[in-house]
This record gives C-alpha cells, sequence and structure tokens, in this order.
C-alpha cells in the first residue's frame, strides 16, 4: 500500500484483535500516523487525544452497534465504516449520515487504500474551500508563525514571489514548514480563491502516481471502472503542490517536463491530450542540484522547477521563533477543547529553546501536543511533561540494540526503565524513561541515536536498522525527526 503521509492520521476502531493489528500495520507501513481502539468508549477518548484526520469505523462494537458513533463523529471529520454484514440499504444509510465511504469485510487492502486517499482528499479540499470563503487572502490558522530575521525574509520573498505566476521550488529539511510555504505562496497568488492540490511524490507507486496526476479513462487498467479526473484537473486555475518532488522516478519525472514545458498531459488510457492551466509550486527535502550530478534526477526538470527557489530556515536557525510556536499550537489545541491556555515554565522554556530540533516545527507541535496531554488538569507545562525531548547525543558511538533494563522507582512515581544503547569497549548510551516506555517512544530514541551516529545518512540509518530506505524514511517522517 502507499498513502500520504502525517500530517495524515488515521484512528482505527475495530473490536476483531487480528484484524485490528493487521490495519494498524499495513497502514503504518504505508506513512499514516496511527492509533487503534477496540471500543467506542476507547475510541471517543482516542479522538481527543490523537485527534485523527480520518477515523476508520467497525459499525459493530462491542459498546456501540448501527450508527450511532456514526453520527456523533461525521461533522468534525471523514469516517469510512466498516462491516461484515453489507448490503445497499446499509450503504445507502450509511452516506446519508455522513460516511465518507462504505467498505465490506473481509477488507481488499488496494480498495482500501484508494478509498482513504479520495476521502482525506475530498476533505482537505473542502477544509480549503472553507478557509477560503471565512478568511482575508487565504490566510489560514496554520499561517507562517515567527518574527526571527529569517522568517520576516521568508514572507516578503513569499509576497514577492506569489503574485506571479512563476513555478516555485521550496527546499528545507523534513518538518521545517514547506508546505505551509507553499500554502501561502498560493494565499498570495491571484490564484488564491482555487484550489490549491498537494500531492506526495513521497510515498506514492510509480503506477498510482501516474493516475492520482493525470487521472484515468474506463478500463485503462484492472479496476478502473469509470473515469477519474487527475489533480492537475482538480487544480483547474489554481495551484498544484507537488511535495518531496525529488522522489519521484524517471518515468514521471518525463511526463511531469512535458506538463511544465507545454501545460499539456493525458490521461492513463487516453488517446488524446487535455490542457492544465496550473501553477506548479514543488518542495523537497533533498538536495536536488546534487542529484542531477549523479543522474538521480533530470537535468532540464530542475531547471524547469528552480524558476524561483525559497530556502525555508530550519528551527535551530529561529531560536526566537520556538517560545512563539509553542503558545500558538498551546492556544490552538486548547481553543478547539474548549479550554484555558496553558503557561509554560521557566525551566520548560529554556529545555525547548535548548533544544537542536532535528525534526523541526513538526517535532516542536508533536513535542507540545504531548506535553499538554500529560498536564492534565493542571495549569503549565512544566519539564516534566517534556519527556519525548532527549539531551544532545555524543557522536561515534556504535550501536547495538536498545536492551530494556529494569531500575528502581522513586517513591511515589512509577517505575523506571532504562533503555540501552551499548557500545564495544567503555561507551554506554543509556535513555530513562519514567514509567513504561511504548515501542513508539523507544523507536524514536533509537532513531535519533542513529541519526546522530550516521550525521543523518538515510541510508546507513536504514541498513543498522535493517530496514529499506524508503521505510527509514518514512519511520523518520512518522516520528518528526531526520532531514
Amino acid at each position: 500500500m502507499s498513502t500520504p503521509k502525517s500530517p495524515n492520521s488515521i484512528l482505527v476502531v475495530e473490536d476483531d484483535p487480528v484484524l485490528n493489528r493487521l490495519l494498524v500495520k499495513e497502514l503504518r507501513k504505508a506513512g499514516y500516523e496511527i492509533s487503534s481502539a477496540a471500543s467506542w468508549a476507547e475510541a471517543r477518548e482516542r479522538i481527543v487525544s490523537f485527534a485523527p484526520n480520518l477515523v476508520l469505523l467497525d459499525m459493530k462494537l462491542p459498546d456501540a452497534e448501527g450508527f450511532g458513533p456514526l453520527t456523533e463523529i461525521a461533522h468534525s471529520r471523514p469516517v469510512v465504516m466498516l462491516t461484515a454484514y453489507g448490503s445497499v440499504l446499509h450503504a445507502v444509510e450509511a452516506m446519508r449520515l455522513g460516511a465518507a465511504d462504505y467498505l465490506i469485510k473481509p477488507v481488499n487492502l488496494d480498495e482500501l487504500e484508494l478509498v482513504l486517499r479520495r476521502a482525506l482528499e475530498e476533505n482537505q479540499l473542502h477544509t480549503q474551500k472553507e478557509l477560503r470563503s471565512s478568511e482575508v487572502h487565504g490566510r489560514s490558522q496554520d499561517a507562517l508563525i515567527g518574527e526571527s530575521p529569517a522568517m520576516l525574509r521568508l514572507k516578503q520573498t513569499i509576497r514577492s514571489v506569489g503574485q506571479s505566476d512563476v513555478t516555485v521550488l521550496i527546499q528545507g529539511e523534513s518538518g521545517s514548514g514547506k508546505e505551509l510555504v507553499a500554502q501561502a505562496v498560493h494565499a498570495n497568488s491571484p490564484r488564491q480563491r482555487e484550489n490549491l492540490v498537494p500531492i506526495d511524490c513521497c510515498t506514492l507507486q510509480e503506477s498510482l502516481f501516474e493516475s492520482e496526476l493525470f487521472g484515468h479513462e474506463r478500463g485503462a487498467f484492472t479496476g478502473a471502472d469509470r473515469r477519474k479526473q487527475g489533480l492537475i484537473e482538480a487544480a483547474a486555475q489554481g495551484t498544484l503542490f507537488l511535495d518531496e518532488i525529488g522522489e519521484i522516478g524517471p518515468a514521471i519525472q518525463a511526463k511531469l517536463l512535458r506538463v511544465l514545458e507545454t501545460g499539456r498531459f493525458r490521461r492513463v488510457g487516453a488517446t488524446a491530450d487535455l490542457r492544465g492551466d496550473v501553477r506548479i509550486v514543488a518542495a523537497t527535502n533533498r538536495n536536488l542540484a546534487s542529484q542531477v550530478s549523479k543522474g538521480l534526477f533530470r537535468e532540464d526538470l530542475y531547471y524547469r522547477l528552480s524558476t524561483f527557489v525559497i530556502d525555508v530556515p530550519p528551527l535551530r536557525e529561529r531560536v526566537s521563533d520556538i517560545m512563539l510556536l509553542a503558545h500558538h499550537f498551546i492556544h490552538r489545541r486548547r481553543h478547539s477543547q474548549g479550554l484555558p491556555v496553558l503557561a509554560i515554565g521557566g525551566a520548560a522554556s529554556e529545555r525547548l529553546c535548548a533544544y537542536a530540533w532535528p525534526g523541526n516545527v513538526r517535532e516542536l507541535r508533536n513535542v507540545i501536543e504531548r506535553a499538554i496531554i500529560l498536564v492534565g488538569m493542571g495549569d503549565t507545562i512544566d519539564l516534566a511533561h517534556l519527556t519525548s525531548l532527549t539531551p544532545g547525543l555524543p557522536t561515534g558511538l556504535a550501536l547495538r540494540p536498545y536492551e530494556l533494563e529494569s531500575a528502581p522507582s522513586l517513591a511515589g512515581n512509577p517505575p523506571v526503565l532504562q533503555v540501552v544503547a551499548e557500545a564495544p569497549g567503555p561507551l554506554t548510551k543509556t535513555q530513562v524513561f519514567q514509567g513504561e516506555p511504548t515501542l513508539e517512544a523507544i523507536e524514536r530514541d533509537y532513531l535519533l541515536i542513529l541519526l546522530n551516529r550516521y550525521k543523518g545518512n538515510r541510508c546507513k540509518v536504514a541498513r543498522a536498522l535493517g530496514v529499506s530506505e524508503r521505510t527509514a524514511y518514512r519511520m523518520m517522517d512518522r516520528h518528526g525527526v531526520g532531514n
């Protein structure tokens, strides 16, 4: 399977433990941020704390049956229903009550992929239309935050290039806010009232990429039972945002170059060309010039894309913006929950400003949202709530897999677990967790150690993990770490 990466997050609500684990495993491998629940009561809690973009909901749960749960949440996010007892009447009623789609068990994973992608894309387009109708110049709640010199220069650059119609290439580290920059370019352009359509180049298989980008005719391939409009058509008179453009293969590079040069494209299975009036904005965390020199990226396409280049500064180069961003994330989350804004304690502020933020703004947002959950009924985020931040790690550490060792608990506190990355000889790196760490927390810290050890080299990190480079990339992106 292959799907857009985070921030597209999904909550799987399924009481069958085998199917629940299968769905979580496959969707997580595909690049989604995933959480799961086995009952409706548990699902309610996860919707508040996890805030998923979409809910995959079983129609029959131990504590809820029928369409009650659907009607409770369909107004706030897309819901795809799952049932073992399908009928036309059930499907019609589910759609009438707000379901994005309806699938019958056993679930076909390829069909599930297409359904999830379509539901998320349609919801994103709907949200963008709502924002455009209610906000001046397309400014949204997630506007670029920061008053540092680097951010002021970036905002001025966006205002300048926005008014033209040139192709823009946005360069920056993972999590630095490249998609927000693309949104700002669109919002400052004459096309602002039309669609901004994003497409993730990193996780789409090449065969799916062509169909998603250009569309397809009925009968073009197995399963193509109707004509499908491509994203270039969906972005007509608007902006097409190609995220992580450096990941596309040679065949798609050639076809994309034709679109940029002629404005024309052809649906899969079609015999006639169509003309696409779209502005192309692309983003990458790779050095495309280096990719060109290695023969991994077409030189002519690179020059077409880089008509105007915007470099997004990493968070470590705009330290004065860290607290502005932290307070922004607190206000946004607490306001959505109808709760008062939290303060940030002095020690916590110092830790936030001293941390290197390898995952940039995305990592900061995740840290703050986790801290908000840990605060509970308190009114201040303290150092103890920043449990996911780790001190700087020494370089030159030869790593072995984690070992878990019990450590004596402190009076009145949960047990402490030590996570040990041990090197040959006297060097040992120990991570200490209060309570019982989740596998996600351990995985994230181990990634940080490997990234530090191999100076961000994704290939070497993947080799150490025993996974493919693409899988390592998805893991880094899911945890908001790495470049």
